[in-house]
């Protein structure tokens, strides 16, 4: 084989050896089941390489008695000739149906031994999956595509399992039996097997040429669909916004690219499968045709018997048949490589945020917080956060205010640790946060957003997500706290009742209520509210604010609000604005030192009278326009 042959071949399938060596550990949990797969297969393949041999005894000892002197003195040989022709033919045909039984036996538990083995690994590895992109973090799903990752978790794992089963153990089976065929052509005779697999090295070369192109091909038709999948999820979890603005034939435009795309790849990977298998065909055409050839010529020479170019022919023909099905099994299993890689290529991504070396379980806070000189970026070339320093004691109230894009929302995910900081660091209660485990720190923080997400599941379920294992009385005291229990009685299974993905049967206050309910039931010393009540009206307004007093009442809290008239009680308020606090201070300090806070308020203020005069101005005009009415009917 030439040095460019060899890089070719090396070059075809690199990514198999990574994904093999990544999933050993799954694949020694399944080793007994491999062991009976394994065993059941080697002895299929003896029972393939008996099945013409029959037919070799019938043609030697039956058809053509003279020429059984020529079977290269094999051992049963002089027991067959001690037989009656009709014994000897009964016995024969008779172990033809039994090697069929038992090749079929074999071939059965190869099969399912290998399946089950399969599906309990990949569902292992699926779950594992899973739990990693669970664990990954916002600056990696930031960049990631939704539906990308669940075609990774679904269709690639899915992929996998069906080409282990369909494709890597018919292929070990195939590849062993040709083996076992050859060695047993060369033992009966070599100049026969010489001519047989004179075809070897263009099978290979074409083999690994047109298989390193299927792998290409099929990887961008992967990735294709994975961007199909992503426009589709994002187009449909968006379907309000796509309608209101009209978008529904521009993203249209985008998954027809997209779709165009994967089915030109899916072309052009059958196309190139064909091509391989049509190959195989003309050159197993080739082989037979020169076997034949010589053969006759042998065997009118009394060199080999009929019987022995009988087996040649039949070896060939169930020999090359794998040949066949390799270029075939090729094809998916470099279908299968592109989807392994992809599953490898999430599994590689290590999390940027995760416990430190040494992490400990975090004590209960008492909610002391402390930022000294904390910057951050979610990349160097522009920092976002510059330079945040401030303290908090315990069952503090601080309001973040000030333009959007200021910084307010990400330094709340710092108190999370959804990010680290890039200089300086957030203490709690004297304490790095980086000292603690992330589950332990999380555990401890409450957090109501804007848009409160909400699961497919009963209203009860919605609740004890914020603390897994509560018993129904803490369940519905954190209802009854966030002014929740009333309405959700009112639905027609009460807490039993299902709710539609992200809480879609509920109003925005309903739904705000659950989440703050939610929020309540972990008894976190720290809470974190991103504008809790923005877009609600006024009623569903009040009975959220009324909730969120009593949820925290004496707990070290974190507002982040637009509205400055629901800061004004806080204890500490900051003005934060391109990425650094421009002020801070009490309300009362704030408008004394007449800065950007106080313009702030100011033009609120204005804006709130100006909106009670128009208010009024309307409702006069309702008034003046009903007056000649009521005097017409006087």
């Amino acid at each position: 084989m030439r040095r460019s042959d060899s890089k070719s071949i090396r070059a075809a399938l690199p990514g198999l050896g990574r994904i093999l060596k990544h999933f050993a550990p799954q694949l020694r949990k399944q080793k007994w089941l491999l062991i009976l797969s394994f065993g059941s297969l080697l002895a299929e393949i003896v029972l393939h390489l008996l099945e013409p041999w029959p037919l070799k005894f019938i043609f030697d000892y039956i058809l053509l008695p003279n020429a059984s002197h020529k079977s290269h003195h094999l051992p049963i040989a002089a027991a067959l000739s001690q037989l009656s022709p009709s014994v000897l033919l009964t016995s024969l045909v008779a172990s033809i149906v039994a090697i069929a039984l038992l090749g079929a036996a074999a071939a059965y538990f190869s099969i399912v031994g290998m399946a089950l083995a399969a599906t309990n690994m990949l569902t292992e590895i699926r779950t594992d999956l899973y739990s990693h992109l669970q664990r990954l973090s916002l600056a990696f799903h930031n960049q990631a595509k939704t539906g990308d990752l669940i075609t990774r978790v679904t269709s690639d794992i899915e992929r996998l399992r069906e080409v282990s089963v369909m494709a890597v153990l018919p292929l070990l089976a195939n590849s062993l039996t040709l083996v076992g065929m050859i060695l047993v052509m060369f033992w009966m005779n070599w100049e026969l097997a010489l001519i047989a697999i004179a075809i070897f090295p263009w099978f290979l070369f074409s083999t690994v040429r047109l298989t390193h192109k299927i792998r290409r091909v099929v990887k961008m038709q992967r990735q294709g669909e994975g961007a199909m999948a992503a426009t589709a999820a994002e187009s449909i979890s968006a379907i309000k916004v796509v309608k209101a603005l009209s978008l529904h034939e521009m993203l249209e435009r985008v998954f027809f690219h997209y779709n165009r795309k994967s089915l030109r790849a899916s072309n052009k990977a059958q196309q190139l499968s064909a091509a391989l298998e049509r190959m195989v065909e003309l050159l197993v055409g080739v082989a037979t045709a020169l076997v034949l050839w010589r053969g006759v010529y042998l065997v009118l020479a009394k060199i080999v018997t009929p019987g022995d170019l009988l087996v040649f022919v039949n070896y060939l023909r169930i020999a090359f048949k794998p040949m066949r099905q390799l270029a075939k099994y090729t094809g998916q299993i470099a279908k299968a490589t592109a989807s392994g890689e992809r599953v490898l290529d999430i599994l590689n991504t290590v999390p940027d945020i995760q416990d430190s070396k040494g992490a400990l379980e975090a004590p209960p806070f008492l909610g002391a917080i402390r930022f000294e000189n904390v910057s951050f970026a979610y990349n160097p070339e522009q920092l976002i956060l510059k330079n945040i320093s401030f303290e908090v004691q315990p069952g503090q109230q601080v309001a973040l205010v000030g333009p959007s894009g200021g910084g307010k929302s990400t330094l709340v995910s710092l108190l999370l640790r959804l990010y680290d900081p890039i200089t300086g660091r957030i203490l709690i209660d004297g304490h790095d946060l980086r000292e603690y485990k992330l589950q332990s720190l999380r555990r401890q923080i409450s957090i109501v957003l804007q848009d409160s997400i909400l699961f497919s599941g009963t209203v009860q379920d919605n609740i004890s997500y914020g603390r897994l294992g509560a018993r129904f009385k803490e369940i519905e005291w954190a209802a009854r706290l966030a002014n929740a229990h009333d309405f959700i009685m009112a639905l027609p299974q009460g807490y039993a009742t299902i709710l539609g993905e992200r809480g879609a049967n509920l109003s925005g206050g309903q739904r705000q209520r659950i989440a703050i309910a939610r929020a309540a039931i972990r008894h976190a010393p720290i809470v974190i509210l991103d504008e809790p009540t923005t877009g609600l009206d006024n009623e569903n307004e009040r009975a959220v604010s009324e909730a969120l007093q009593r949820l925290t009442y004496k707990r070290t809290t974190f507002l982040i609000s637009h509205n400055l008239k629901t800061t004004q009680s806080a204890d500490l308020i900051l003005y934060i604005e391109n990425g650094q606090i421009i002020e801070q201070g009490t309300h009362t300090e704030l408008m004394r030192l007449n800065g950007r806070y106080a313009a702030m308020y100011a033009i609120q203020d204005k804006s709130d009278l100006s909106g009670k005069a128009e208010g009024r101005r309307l409702s006069w005009q309702k008034g003046s326009d009903s007056e000649p009415l009521h005097s017409h009917c006087e």
